[in-house]
């Protein structure tokens, strides 16, 4: 980590956590998640009863003895895209319509601004030398933040015409940094400029090595989050645009191209999937809500067959996998951020 990193991101200021409230019964386990109230309420029960068994084979992955922690709550408005860092024990994510980037500190459990004006940024992660790569909407681009904390473009246009609003972002082991481009941020003025569509809603690549940008998926209506497999064999793309809404996967060949897509998860017309990280053994650990009983984590097997929920009091837009093991699920909500550890590591 360059030294200049390190200062930059443990730089930390304060802010305020709220005060626990008494804990109230949840409803028992059960095929489908519970129905609970909007305001947080901190359990002592063991397990907590927000984690949710819908599968056996998700025991394994819940800790009898871990539970749901509200991290932060502020005067955000609408979070997304966090991303951890081991080096610096924090986490950092998008706070979109308030132009800005956070970041909570592991060890003092304080919340910072990271970045102001973020070019109302909304996915981030990291790339293969540990800096930040991020998508903006205002910026209408895909960014990286250099160690000496420049902020320069990867990509902000394709055959001469401007992108519409890059959403999520992962890194392949190869350098390469793949993309979704929907259109969300300039439909209005609350989560960037509006604007006119230039380009479909496409999925691209940024080659590592020449940064030539390639469409890797045209047919994706509207997509969302993303993310690899562990094995980078397959890549999974939710798709906002059709009702429902569908997560769908795709075959990497010569892990520079796509082919075969398909369904690989269907939604219920109530659901809406945003974002999502794979762990080690493949599962999908996905943003879900919008609704009473329906707002939380949902975790998906590589067969695409439900197995596990973590019920929040708001919709969960993203997540991400950090701690020194990698086992501390990470959930961001409208206005707050969650954790829980979990029996199980993000993929490599």
């Amino acid at each position: 980590m360059h030294p200049t990193s390190r200062r930059g991101l443990l730089a930390a200021a304060g802010a305020v956590a709220a005060a626990p409230v008494a804990a109230r019964p949840l409803r028992p386990e059960g095929p489908h998640p519970p129905r609970v109230a909007a305001a947080w309420e901190p359990t002592e029960r063991y397990p907590d009863p927000r984690v949710q068994v819908l599968d056996p084979s998700f025991v394994r992955y819940r800790l009898f003895n871990a539970a749901v922690e509200r991290l932060w709550t502020g005067n955000s408005r609408w979070n997304e895209g966090p991303v951890w860092f081991g080096d610096a024990r924090c986490v950092i994510w998008s706070d979109i319509p308030n132009d800005r980037m956070l970041r909570w500190s592991e060890t003092t459990g304080r919340v910072d601004e990271f970045r102001k004006p973020s070019g109302h940024s909304n996915g981030n992660t990291r790339d293969r030398q540990g800096r930040l790569v991020t998508c903006e909407h205002a910026g209408r681009r895909v960014s990286r933040t250099e160690w000496d904390g420049r902020v320069v473009t990867l990509c902000d246009s394709y055959q001469g015409k401007r992108l519409n609003s890059p959403n999520d972002v992962v890194v392949k082991s190869d350098g390469s940094i793949w993309f979704t481009d929907p259109p969300f941020g300039i439909l209005g003025e609350y989560e960037g400029d509006r604007a006119t569509p230039e380009l479909p809603t496409n999925v691209y690549r940024i080659d590592g090595q020449s940064g030539a940008v390639t469409v890797v998926a045209g047919d994706v209506n509207r997509p969302n989050g993303i993310a690899f497999s562990p094995d980078e064999s397959k890549l999974y793309i939710a798709e906002n645009g059709v009702m429902p809404r569908v997560i769908r996967v795709f075959d990497v060949v010569d892990g520079t191209r796509l082919a075969n897509g398909r369904a690989f998860f269907t939604c219920e017309p109530t659901d809406t999937p945003d974002g999502f990280r794979v762990d080690a053994d493949g599962n999908l650990w996905c943003g879900w809500g919008m609704g009473e009983g329906l707002d939380g984590v949902r975790v998906l097997n590589p067969a695409g067959k439900p197995i596990g929920f973590i019920s929040l009091p708001e919709r969960c837009p993203n997540l991400c996998f950090g701690g020194a093991k990698r086992n501390r699920l990470f959930m961001v909500t409208g206005r707050a951020l969650y954790g829980l550890y979990v029996g199980v590591s993000g993929a490599a």
